[in-house]
């Protein structure tokens, strides 16, 4: 089998283990069949903008040309730190989008990827986002009206839990399970008064405790996990190959090294199988 296309991030199914599909052009290609199996991803030289498709030479933020990256709001400092909003300063790069984006519900969670480590996200992208960060549990906690919200709140517990993952421990399954539930009653109790801070500043229906969900777990289509981690890299290194040997979070797992999917958004690869 041969594919020509450009790489988006992998579709992510919630089944055991999580189903995994490679967006290439009009093509899903199913990777968990792929296990075990000798696969080859060669980078052609050419990308393209995820947002506007235009031809470039070096791409920004996982996929898009500077251009876009320098005038999009989703490519801002404050998706990442979305306690700094633009838009409550009044210099969102576009208020539009972000009335749209960033004021509709958002969870707060815990997920266990390289330990406990404190999340946000969309309702919309649930368990989504727990999938590409590779956690093997995950619960929900808080239900809060706005990303701002949920930027304070996480920079609140983040004084007692990650907010990052080791990705390089993730990917060596280093980690075992935790009691999340214990561990959330643990936090929102350190945060309780940050958190009340936070009800007066937005309103009594700001924020919403999650005490009915029960915790997730994941289980990724690994047949081997690596004991050193190499990474590779397109712009270095044109050609991927080798037995692939896992999926896990955004990456595949070769038997000669890893290589994050979601990094190279706009990269147009051949798949050979």
């Amino acid at each position: 089998m041969k594919v020509l296309g450009n790489l988006r991030k992998m579709q992510v199914e919630l089944t055991d283990p999580v189903q995994y599909q490679l967006p290439l052009l009009d093509h899903l290609v199913p990777l968990n069949s792929l296990l075990g199996k000798t696969v080859k991803l060669v980078h052609t030289g050419k990308i393209r903008c995820v947002h506007c498709d235009r031809e470039i030479k070096k791409s920004f933020n996982q996929g898009y040309c500077y251009p876009c990256f320098i005038a999009l709001a989703r490519c801002d400092i404050c998706i990442m730190k979305p306690e700094t909003c633009h838009y409550e300063q009044g210099t969102c790069r576009e208020p539009t989008w972000g009335e749209e984006f960033c004021f509709q519900s958002h969870t707060v969670y815990l997920a266990n990827s390289s330990g406990v480590k404190v999340g946000i996200t969309r309702d919309t992208q649930i368990p989504t986002r727990w999938i590409d960060q590779g956690a093997i549990q995950a619960l929900p906690i808080l239900k809060v009206k706005s990303r701002i919200i949920s930027g304070l709140i996480e920079v609140a517990i983040a004084q007692y839990v990650s907010d990052k993952t080791s990705w390089q421990r993730m990917l060596k399954n280093l980690v075992d399970p935790v009691d999340l539930a214990a561990k959330r009653d643990q936090l929102l109790q350190l945060c309780e008064v940050e958190i009340k801070d936070v009800i007066q500043r937005f309103g009594d229906d700001s924020v919403e405790y999650i005490t009915d969900q029960a915790m997730i777990d994941i289980n990724f289509p690994v047949q081997t996990y690596p004991v050193k981690v190499k990474s590779f890299n397109f712009d270095k290194v044109p050609e991927v190959s080798g037995v692939l040997q896992g999926i896990k979070g955004q990456y595949l797992l070769f038997d000669t090294g890893v290589v994050n999917i979601r990094k190279f958004s706009g990269y147009e690869v051949e798949l050979f199988v």
